[in-house]
């Protein structure tokens, strides 16, 4: 019996050398990140063409991050506004989001999978806050409500993966990144997260798994969910390649790459192939829509490249962002929407001295306004933020008893264009009235609004 065992050891040895070699190989391998948005998994042809995408990288080790389904984001934060303005159509507008992703579900899966009792119990713990007197925190609400969409999402696509037969495991994100209580932009809490990528996520990574998880969302300490501001899975995904030192990133987007300027609104836009980290912040900090503002420091910091690329054409190369980039670019151009303009002087018509700026700026952190562009003269004290709900008004209510404050938001844009050339600014001024302007080394700024069209001339 004991020759039996040592005729066969070459065997077993040969199976174990085998085996860790695999070993190695698996754990040499790099993990990639990948982020579907809204517009790549917006109906049924579009998740299995992110099917399709996936397939070419199923031995591995991948990290997906989705985003809510289409314009779920925008229907759910309709059913924010409802329930907290106790306007009483809450749940039919509810209702209206459900349905839909019903009817995506129906078409993808059988009616039997158990993928309808998973959803289902996400759309249930809304209900259930929806039967609540609303928070009195509106942010707050808005944080627990919002982020089904991407739960919903990522349930559904995970399970879609797994029938075409990729080694999907799905991943609350809550349970990694932790961010503090700032609802609706929660700052990330790093050295928690690291940990929790390196617990939790890394050991299914290490072995050539596939995980599935949701971008746009955090969680407390006290376990609330919290987002990480509006458009953030781009930064989710850039939070686990930095956790994970991944070898790199993935944006699939419904373009060819970083563009020039937005096609829906400029025409002749151009693709660049080559972008630098710092080129990107910039443009990305200015308002270019294509990656979320947050995204690029973390991949800096441990140089991993970013990739933008089409998922209508995967095959193409897209543009690659990293250290090793063009120094020279041509006129870019970013357009923010939905700005507004507030005039700040004092109501003794003293100068806008330094404790004055200094007690401005206190009261903008703490109301959370972007600011995009400011501008100070000796009396007045201008600044240019993101006009989302009521902040701006809620702010110069609390300023008002020492500063006189006039808002001008009706249709104002702000234009920021990098490596500007004066032949592009001249078109861009076309048909608008120019209320601030500022130039910066290669960059100039403008808040804009159309010229009424009784004022122009024909």
């Amino acid at each position: 019996m004991l020759f039996d065992r040592w005729r066969y050891m070459p065997t077993v040895n040969r199976f174990f050398r085998c085996n860790l070699k695999q070993f190695i190989a698996r754990m040499n391998k790099k993990i990639k990140v990948f982020k579907f948005g809204g517009a790549s998994i917006k109906d049924v042809d579009s998740v299995k063409n992110a099917a399709a995408i996936l397939q070419g990288f199923k031995n591995d080790p991948l990290l997906i991050v989705v985003s809510a389904m289409g314009k779920s984001t925008d229907k759910l934060e309709k059913v924010v506004a409802a329930y907290a303005g106790k306007k009483g159509d809450a749940g039919k507008l509810f209702e209206g989001f459900k349905n839909w992703h019903y009817r995506v579900m129906s078409d993808l899966f059988d009616e039997k999978d158990s993928v309808f009792d998973e959803v289902n119990d996400l759309f249930v713990s809304v209900e259930w806050t929806l039967e609540e007197e609303p928070h009195v925190n509106y942010d707050f609400i808005y944080d627990q409500i919002v982020p089904v969409g991407e739960l919903v999402a990522s349930k559904i696509i995970a399970s879609y993966l797994k029938i075409t037969g990729l080694p999907v495991q799905w991943l609350d994100v809550r349970d990694v990144i932790l961010t503090d209580d700032i609802y609706r932009e929660g700052w990330v809490q790093w050295d928690e997260t690291m940990a929790n990528t390196m617990a939790k996520v890394h050991p299914i990574l290490s072995k050539g798994g596939i995980l599935m998880t949701q971008g746009f969302i955090g969680g407390t300490n006290e376990n609330f969910t919290t987002t990480l501001g509006r458009e953030g899975s781009d930064y989710t995904a850039a939070i686990f390649a930095y956790c994970l030192g991944a070898e790199s990133m993935t944006i699939w987007k419904d373009v060819p790459g970083v563009l020039t300027a937005d096609p829906r609104l400029f025409e002749n836009v151009t693709k660049l192939d080559r972008l630098s980290y710092k080129e990107a912040i910039e443009m990305t900090y200015y308002g270019a829509k294509v990656i979320h503002p947050k995204t690029i420091k973390p991949l800096q910091n441990k140089s991993i490249p970013l990739y933008v690329k089409s998922f209508i054409s995967p095959n193409e190369e897209g543009t690659f962002i990293g250290h090793e980039a063009e120094d020279t670019y041509p006129p870019m151009v970013a357009v923010e929407k939905n700005q507004a303009l507030i005039h700040i002087s004092t109501r003794d018509f003293s100068f806008v001295a330094e404790h004055h700026i200094s007690y401005l700026f206190t009261k903008i952190a703490e109301f959370r306004l972007q600011v995009n562009l400011m501008q100070n003269t000796a009396i007045s004290f201008a600044v240019c933020v993101n006009n989302i709900d009521n902040k701006i008004h809620q702010f110069a209510e609390s300023i008002e008893k020492d500063f006189k404050v006039i808002i001008d938001s009706e249709g104002l844009e702000l234009i920021t264009v990098r490596h500007y050339m004066p032949q592009t600014l001249e078109m861009l001024r076309r048909g608008k009235i120019i209320l601030v302007e500022e130039r910066i080394r290669s960059t100039v700024q403008m808040v804009a609004k159309e010229v009424p069209r009784m004022e122009r001339k024909s």
